[in-house]
This record gives C-alpha cells, sequence and structure tokens, in this order.
C-alpha cells in the first residue's frame, strides 16, 4: 500500500467592527470589537476551511459558501468547515494535521488555545494532537499591528491509503 499525500494552504482576514466578541475556532472569545462579515467571521476556521478545500483542489469557500447567499448570512463557520471536511472524507482522504497561524495585536489568545484546538478537533473528529494553532503580533506593522483586523493562516496535510 502506497499513502498519498496532499498539502493545502489557506489564508483569511476580516476587519473589525463594532461588537464585543470575536468567534475564533468556534469558540466566541470577549473583544472590545466584532468581525465584520457576512458569516460569524471565523477566520481561523475559514483559513482551515480553504486549506483543506486546497487539498483536492476542490476551489474555496466562497465558491461552496458564497457572500451573496442569504442562507449563509451569520453562518455557523463550525457547519461550514464540517461539510468541508466531508468533502474530503467523501474522495477518501483524512486530516493528518493542521498547522494554524493567527496574527493579531488583540485579543490575546494564549488562554483560549486548548479550547480552540478542541473545538476543531471536535467538528472534524479527530486528536487534539493533529491540530496546532499559534497566535502572533506584527509588532504592531500592517492592519493587524494597527488593530483593524485579525489574518489567519493554515496549512494542512491530508492522506489517503491507495490499496
Amino acid at each position: 500500500m502506497v499513502a498519498q499525500i496532499r498539502i493545502g494552504q489557506g489564508i483569511d482576514v476580516h476587519a473589525f467592527e463594532a461588537g464585543d466578541f470575536v468567534t475564533l475556532a468556534g469558540i466566541r472569545i470577549p473583544h472590545t470589537h466584532g468581525l465584520k462579515a457576512h458569516s460569524d467571521g471565523d477566520v481561523v476556521l475559514h483559513a482551515l476551511s480553504d486549506a483543506l478545500l486546497g487539498t483536492l483542489a476542490l476551489g474555496d469557500i466562497g465558491q461552496h459558501f458564497p457572500d451573496t447567499d442569504p442562507e449563509y448570512k451569520g453562518a455557523d463557520s463550525r457547519m461550514l468547515l464540517k461539510h468541508v471536511y466531508q468533502l474530503i472524507l467523501d474522495r477518501g482522504y483524512h486530516l493528518n494535521n493542521a498547522d494554524i497561524t493567527v496574527a493579531c495585536e488583540r485579543p490575546k489568545l494564549a488562554k483560549h488555545n486548548l479550547e480552540m484546538r478542541q473545538s476543531i478537533a471536535d467538528v472534524l473528529d479527530v486528536d487534539t494532537t493533529q491540530i496546532s494553532i499559534k497566535a502572533t503580533t506584527t509588532e504592531q506593522l500592517g492592519f493587524t499591528g494597527r488593530q483593524e483586523g485579525i489574518l489567519a493562516t493554515a496549512t494542512v496535510l491530508v492522506s489517503h491509503q491507495a490499496r
């Protein structure tokens, strides 16, 4: 048997707007602002979904869940991720691991790390050891440094057992 592996990467950005929390990795985190978005604005899950779609050249989340479709207004990104991962599973692949980086000055994410990892692991039905989330600042440079929004990147490895 030969295992076929595929790598995908994704990125997502959302601007801040009025609000008192952000949703990251499916977790509601108190903050001085919310995220401007058609769905819940979860940059972590959007980047992860795009990375998964990229592994098998299945397009991007905008193609699967257009922001012009009222059905996705305020959508829970955990449900979008679940749908995307099912597309991967349906093709005989499974997640080996995901490595996610979130860039923002605030909110500080360290105390939410395990809960965010567990949330993703629960959606994908994998172990938390397969999910890595790191947070960084941009040293007050750029739009994240000016606290205008949040950026997330994700890289994933999926594999398929050939017979």
